[in-house]
């Protein structure tokens, strides 16, 4: 084997529930393309988030500011369904309420449940059907220490990549997940939904794997056409405003995930981590961070492995594996991705990437 491959190998291991006292699980609605994802942590995480996208959809990102009070988190919730999905977080909370899991205030319990949503309501006709607190209900109740499933499941249902030249030349976008353990102990994992309007790029390699299509199928690489001017200066057929623009994709771009590590951190601390893995999303997605998409990252941290009090957690070191793992988990959800009609997957590609 490669080294490369070996590398990659590696780096898929066992996905998000690598992490101790994760649990992970998806609901995929069964009347049009949609879903959510959730991420478990019942004991309790720190937790932190970096917000990167223009035009973000999120639940509770406030509390997550270093400065306020509640530090640990009980669940992250990613959905599709557009701001509609951010309902799903509702169905979560009552789930681990039914279970005692939360933050006691007196004699009253509130789970801790922040999210993000992506846009996909353009897919399968039937805008009216989107995630709502039964679909969060339902994950939180499907999740378990498995590794997730990945692809076309969940929040990444009905994702999509490739939107530059407009709906007809892109492709499935899906969920991800990646992690890797070291020696030591340490784990960083990461777990993705991608809906990116451009392409997913493989940073090993520098080869496009999934995105915008020619007239004929094949991959048109993103990079090329906005250099070139090919799309006009807001990303459509040379007009800014026209429909298959950056300008007017709400939601077009916006790739939403967990990075999490068994390490001992501060909600500063896991709020660094979370912004060091938007490195491995801007790696392999092309472009990333526009103005209306949404790119959220949430960190966790579960403290699960010995902390040496000697010796101040590796925040360097541990950011640096999230940018990693992140950028894997984004091109494991497109390479297990199923197509949709008028969405081929990178499987559908002959040969594929």
């Amino acid at each position: 084997m490669a080294d490369a491959d070996r590398e990659r190998a590696r780096l898929a291991d066992e996905g998000i529930t690598a992490v101790e006292g994760l649990r992970a699980g998806h609901y995929t609605l069964a009347e049009r393309p949609t879903g959510c994802t959730v991420v478990l942590a019942e004991a309790g995480a720190v937790g932190g988030v970096d917000v990167r996208g223009g035009a973000p959809g999120t639940r509770e990102t406030a509390l997550l500011d270093p400065v306020n009070s509640v530090e640990r988190v009980h669940a992250v919730v990613l959905s599709g369904g557009s701001a509609f999905g951010l309902d799903a977080g509702s169905g979560v909370m009552r789930y681990l309420e039914e279970r005692d899991v939360g933050y006691r205030v007196g004699d009253h319990i509130v789970p801790i449940v922040v999210g993000a949503i992506l846009f996909d309501l353009g897919i399968g006709g039937r805008p009216d059907v989107r995630p709502g607190a039964d679909c969060g209900y339902r994950a939180a109740s499907a999740a378990s220490t498995d590794r997730p499933e990945e692809g076309s499941v969940g929040a990444g249902a009905g994702a999509t990549v490739g939107k530059l030249r407009g709906r007809e030349h892109a492709m499935k976008g899906g969920v991800g997940t990646a992690s890797i353990t070291l020696d030591d102990g340490l784990v960083v994992a990461a777990l993705v939904a991608v809906n990116a309007i451009g392409d997913i790029v493989d940073p090993a390699t520098g080869e496009v794997v999934a995105g915008v299509r020619t007239d004929d199928g094949d991959l048109a690489d993103a990079r090329r056409l906005l250099r070139g001017g090919a799309l006009g200066a807001g990303g459509g057929s040379g007009d800014a405003s026209g429909p298959g623009s950056i300008a007017n994709t709400p939601g077009g771009n916006t790739t939403i995930g967990v990075v999490a590590t068994n390490a001992t951190l501060t909600k500063a601390q896991v709020t660094k981590v979370a912004q060091m893995a938007q490195d491995g999303l801007a790696r392999a997605i092309y472009p990333a961070h526009t103005p209306n998409d949404g790119d959220t990252v949430f960190g966790l941290a579960t403290g699960t492995i010995p902390v040496d009090p000697d010796a101040p957690p590796p925040v360097s070191r541990i950011g640096a594996l999230a940018s990693d793992v992140m950028a894997e988990a984004i091109l494991r959800a497109v390479r297990n991705a199923t197509g949709l009609p008028g969405f081929p997957a990178v499987q559908d590609l002959t040969p594929p990437p």
